[in-house]
């Protein structure tokens, strides 16, 4: 994290800014570029975990669909907690997100035991 200090004279202005880099201009005609990673899945990022098990174009509720996206966010926040070891608020929040990925589990492996292989298999759980 970067801290910027203020004082009277300087005039510190956002240039661009989106959810994932911020540039700053500073008085000097220089600029900083600050990034930013964000602990939700962008679009792109959705779109490229839940592809192998899409059902199809607007699936948004299966528990296939579902199954993919907490595996990609289990991982984001599994690295996000090697670094910081004392989040204790982010930790509580991937175990929930584990425990609904094996409830989900569970029910598509007792309705639909053919689909629960495919995910298995394409996401590299078990």
């Amino acid at each position: 994290m970067v801290l910027l200090n203020r004082d009277k004279n300087a005039k510190v202005r956002i240039v661009k800014f989106n959810h994932e880099q911020i540039l700053v201009s500073l008085p000097s005609e220089t600029s900083i570029s600050l990034t930013h990673r964000a602990m939700t899945l962008t679009h792109k990022q959705k779109e490229k975990a839940t592809e192998p098990v899409k059902r199809h174009d607007k699936d948004t509720g299966s528990s296939e669909y579902q199954i993919a996206l907490f595996t990609e966010q289990i991982k984001r926040l599994t690295t996000h907690l090697k670094k910081n070891k004392k989040d204790f608020h982010s930790r509580r929040g991937l175990l929930k997100m584990v425990s609904k990925r094996k409830k989900l589990m569970n029910y598509l492996k007792q309705t639909n035991e053919k689909s629960y292989k495919t995910v298995v298999k394409s996401l590299g759980l078990k």
